[in-house]
Parts: structure tokens; sequence; C-alpha cells
């Protein structure tokens, strides 16, 4: 079993979050599924962060579009640092890290 529960990148009921614990390699189906997901947001990030320089260059847009665009990057931002903190939380800690040192 791996030392600490695994973050996921989607929400339970009610928006709860939801987290795995898995094989000390993560390596079962829904540490896989997980990575994937996680993948996936990270690239509609990466696609949305694209999208909204060009929306932000065009003097035309109008406040429906732009408003629009903002929920999306909050979306994307969201994941993101969910994407984060699930990965910040895996990482191992120095043996000669103290606690108090957080």
């Amino acid at each position: 079993m791996s030392a600490s529960p695994r973050l996921l990148p989607w929400s339970g009921p009610g928006g709860q979050p939801c987290y795995l614990v898995s094989d000390e390699d993560g390596s079962g189906y829904l540490s896989r599924m997980a990575d994937e997901v996680e993948a996936v947001q990270l690239g509609m990030g990466t696609q949305l962060l694209g999208h909204a320089g060009e929306l932000l260059a065009d003097r035309k847009a109008g406040a429906g579009e732009l408003r629009y665009l903002a929920h999306r990057l909050c979306e994307a931002l969201r994941d993101t640092l969910r994407v984060a903190d699930s990965r910040g939380r895996r990482l191992p800690v120095p043996a000669d890290m103290d606690e108090s040192d957080d």
C-alpha cells in the first residue's frame, strides 16, 4: 500500500475530493486512469491558454465571449491546481526535513 492516499483529478458526490489508496508503484487501473485524466486536463488547459491569447488580442471580442473564456480559464486553473496538489503530496519528503520546516 502507498504511504498516503492520492488525490484524484475528479470529485465525488457534492464536489467532495476523491482519494485513492493504491499499490506502492501506482500502476493499478485507477492510478493509470487518473494519470490519463490529469494529462487530458493539462492538455486542455494549454489549448485554452492559446485560445485565450487569440481572443484577448481580438478587439472585436464581446463581453459574453470574454466572460465565457474567464469561466473556462477558471475551470482549467482549478484542474491544474488540483493536479499540482496531488503530485506535490506524492513527492518524497527529504529525511532531514523537520515537520516544523513546513
